[in-house]
């Protein structure tokens, strides 16, 4: 199995750690990853602001950089929905608009090979159990495009819960959305963040060390929130927990 890293922009710009604890555990778990230095944005964040045009050069982009691989693994459940659930949107749109199905094609090879990362874990290398040790308390804020978009259902909780001295809490009003949304915050900067402040206040009447999500995304909405506030509840991402064992653990 040939297996490519889709790091993402979020990721690439601010949080590269996050990268390097997916490479890290996958190696662990035996599967050989490359990194493809020509990739770039999947286009999200054009699609979402309404530049759908702007945005078919990125996705053939992708497609193009990412096709000849058997899997492409992402750590970023809004990036995998970007590609599975609105690349096969801008092929119908564009065939829609007379353009015709070229675009849909080219998308069609890479839509249904990327995977979300504990996707990855749990449906193609059948674990639960990656060996990882975390000793820290923990509670799990499913993002809105892992729960709703690709129905990841309780795959990160199983994860979480076969780590070695990590201890799972509950988080009060899990489902409901932190706010966050991309250009929402922007746009709707009170309401977004009245959100956050929701989330963080059930993720504190936890009394959990760490907060935790398979989206840097809305950790950084969260992480915002709860520095400005000098909460001690800290955002980690779930790759870095899993990727945690007692001989390289986890700072």
């Amino acid at each position: 199995m040939r297996v490519a890293l889709f790091l993402t922009c979020v990721n690439d710009t601010l949080y590269p750690d996050t990268g390097r604890a997916v490479v890290r555990l996958l190696a662990r778990l035996g599967v050989d990853v490359d990194f493809p230095m020509a990739q770039t944005c999947c286009g999200q964040a054009h699609y979402n602001t309404g530049y759908r045009h702007g945005t078919e050069p990125l996705a053939r982009h992708y497609a193009e950089v990412f096709g000849e691989y058997d899997a492409i693994v992402t750590p970023s459940g809004s990036c995998a929905a970007m590609v599975r659930e609105l690349y096969p949107r801008l092929g119908e749109r564009a065939s829609a608009e007379g353009r015709g199905g070229g675009l849909a094609a080219t998308l069609a090879p890479v839509i249904p090979k990327t995977y979300e990362l504990t996707e990855f874990l749990v449906d193609v290398l059948g674990v639960t159990d990656v060996g990882a040790w975390y000793p820290h308390t923990v509670t799990y804020h499913p993002t809105c495009h892992g729960l709703r978009s690709l129905g990841l259902g309780d795959r990160p909780r199983r994860l979480l819960q076969a780590v070695k001295g990590l201890e799972l809490i509950e988080l009060p009003g899990a489902e409901e959305c932190c706010g966050f949304g991309g250009t929402f915050s922007v746009k709707n900067a009170d309401v977004s963040a009245a959100m956050g402040a929701d989330k963080v206040r059930n993720a504190e009447s936890t009394g959990a060390e760490v907060l935790c999500a398979a989206d840097n995304s809305c950790l950084m909405h969260l992480g915002g929130t709860l520095s400005r506030s000098g909460s001690e509840l800290r955002p980690v991402h779930i790759a870095e927990i899993l990727a945690s064992t007692e001989e390289d653990p986890a700072v």
